[in-house]
Formats: structure tokens, C-alpha cells, sequence
């Protein structure tokens, strides 16, 4: 196991999303490179225990080979403006298909449909646009709202995890065309395959932190057997690296994945970023830079808290490997 010596860094974001202003986590370093153990603050010791195993299998094992170079992403727009979302996808480094953040706190349909159009505009007639509503409808308020934004956006690819749980994804699946992707669904679910069982999706979105691994996420995919789309935690570099190796190990990518999110963060750890470049991230391994993580290194405080943090999760994975 890895040693509990950790790195603890804090980049502020360009714009609050997830209900952040800034990231934190931890870098650790094993035989096989540097990892990024960041567990959002609302995940528990347990449920953090995947996000630890994952930093353990990037740190101590590496990575399955790849089968391709180059993995193709999304641009993610958060519930910006009209103006600001634009703006961010022309300035997406060629991005094809844009993730736009939806069911925000204080906004009406009226500020989608211009977030949509917006989007729409700047990324021409031949790009693809899906939402991500963070399960913030209910069954029937996400029937309405999905047919509004489908013709706001002039078709959707997927609504990603538009309504809480499994129950709720498969009523609205059976009351919309507009394909549904399952995120919270599988990464925070007792039993994941519980979505497929029910029909409950079309897509399963896959982060690879939450669910311990990229081997693990690989064994996930092939055992639930529905399209993937491999997705950030919003992890510095360091992190999406290895979101970016569950991409480039997978048989099949039929879609954009949501591992553009470095576009997020007003800095990061690495001296050559994980950006998109034509439209695609490049499959390969990343280096911490000293320089780059001094000057993110967290104040005494958050790095207490999060060196007390690590040993409790180290400690549950410990547990719930015994068990």
C-alpha cells in the first residue's frame, strides 16, 4: 500500500460548478507514478474507499494497455450564461459535443433555452449537445423539460441522470425520446447493475475515482453491457489521466467522453495539461510539476484535514478488503 506521506494541493475553478469554487485533493506516488486521491467532501470514509483504491492501482499497478492514442471529449458548459457558454465552446480546443449543465439552483427553463441555443450556435448543425440535470427533476417535470430543451438544443444527444435512482430513470425512459444516460445511478449505487436490469438507461457514464479503478470500471462495462462514456471527478491532470486510460483501454467508444474538465481549473499540476486539442485528449501518463505544485500547495489547515482524511479512508478500504 501506498505511504502516507501525502501532497495536498487547492486550485480555485473558473466558475462555481458542482457548487464549488475550487478543487482540493491529494497527490501520492508508487512504484508505477504520481495518482490524485480527491473524493468530494460529501463522500464518507466508505464511500471513499474506491476513490483510494483507484489512486492505489494508478500509483502501485499502472494501467491496462491501450487501445487507441487518442480519446475524444466534451466540452462541459456549467450554468453559465448565454454569452459565457458560447464562449466557452468556441474556445473548446475543436470539442464536437458540449455537456451542458442544467436544473441549476435559481435558474429557469428560460436560462437554458439560452444556454442551449447559445451552444447550439457556436458549435454548428453537425455537433452533438446532451444535459446534465445532477437528478435535480422529477419524473414528471424532467417529461416537460426535456422536450423544451430537446428543441432548444435542436436535438439532444442523452439527458445525463435527469431524475434520481434507478425506479425514476426507467419511468422517464419509457416517457421520452431523448436517450438517458445513468451517472449518479452507477457511481454512487449499493448495486450498479441495478440500472440495467431495469432498463433504466441507454448510457452508463463511468468516473473512475468513485468506482476504484480503471479495471474496475473495465469489468463494470463489460458485465452491465450498454454504451460508456468515461467521465471526470473534476481532478487536476493528474487525475484525468486516468480517466483518459479507462477510455483508451475500452473496446469501444461509441461517445465523447467528459474528460475535458482541466478547462475548468485556473491552474493545474501539470507543466503540459490534459486539454483537448482537435477535439481529443492524447493517451499518456502525467507528471506532477514542483514548481506548478508549490504554488498550489494547500494552507496547514486543509492540508490537516486532508491528511486526517486519508488515513480514516485508507484505513475503511483496509477494512472492507478484510471483509
Amino acid at each position: 500500500m501506498l505511504a502516507p506521506d501525502v501532497v495536498v494541493w487547492s486550485l480555485p475553478m473558473r466558475t462555481r460548478f458542482r457548487g464549488l469554487t475550487s478543487r482540493d485533493g491529494v497527490l501520492v506516488r508508487g512504484d508505477a507514478g504520481w495518482a490524485e486521491f480527491s473524493p468530494f467532501w460529501d463522500y464518507d470514509d466508505e464511500e471513499s474507499a474506491g476513490w483510494w483504491r483507484a489512486a492505489h492501482e494508478a500509483a502501485e499497478l499502472g494501467w491496462p494497455a491501450p487501445v487507441r492514442d487518442r480519446v475524444p471529449v466534451n466540452v462541459t458548459v456549467p450554468a453559465v450564461d448565454a454569452a459565457t457558454a458560447h464562449r466557452i465552446v468556441t474556445g473548446s480546443g475543436g470539442c464536437r459535443t458540449a455537456k451542458v449543465k442544467v436544473a441549476e439552483r435559481g435558474q429557469d427553463v428560460s436560462d437554458e433555452i439560452a444556454r442551449l441555443e447559445a451552444v447550439r450556435d457556436a458549435i454548428g448543425p453537425g455537433g452533438a449537445i446532451r444535459v446534465d440535470a445532477n437528478a435535480g427533476w422529477d419524473v414528471d417535470e424532467a417529461v416537460a423539460r426535456l422536450a423544451v430543451l430537446d428543441r432548444a438544443a435542436g436535438g439532444l444527444e442523452y439527458a445525463e441522470q435527469p431524475v434520481p435512482g434507478v425506479a425514476d430513470l426507467a419511468a422517464l425512459r419509457r416517457r421520452t425520446h431523448v436517450p438517458i444516460a445513468a451517472d449518479e445511478s452507477i457511481r454512487r449505487a449499493a448495486d450498479p447493475y441495478a440500472v440495467a436490469r431495469a432498463h433504466a438507461a441507454d448510457v452508463v457514464v463511468l468516473k473512475v475515482q468513485p468506482l476504484g479503478g480503471v479495471r474496475a470500471c473495465l469489468d463494470l462495462a463489460e458485465r452491465i453491457g450498454l454504451p460508456v462514456v468515461v467521465s471526470s471527478a473534476l481532478e487536476s491532470s493528474v487525475g484525468l489521466a486516468a480517466g483518459v486510460a479507462l477510455a483508451a483501454a475500452l473496446p469501444e467508444l461509441p461517445y465523447a467522453c467528459g474528460l475535458a474538465t482541466a478547462q475548468l481549473l485556473t491552474a493545474d499540476l501539470v507543466a503540459q495539461p490534459l486539454l483537448p486539442v482537435d477535439g481529443a485528449l492524447p493517451v499518456r501518463r502525467t507528471q506532477p510539476d514542483p514548481a506548478l505544485v508549490a504554488a498550489a500547495s494547500a494552507d496547514e489547515a486543509l492540508t490537516a484535514r486532508w491528511r486526517t482524511r486519508t488515513a480514516a479512508v485508507r484505513a475503511a478500504a483496509a477494512r472492507a478488503d478484510r471483509a
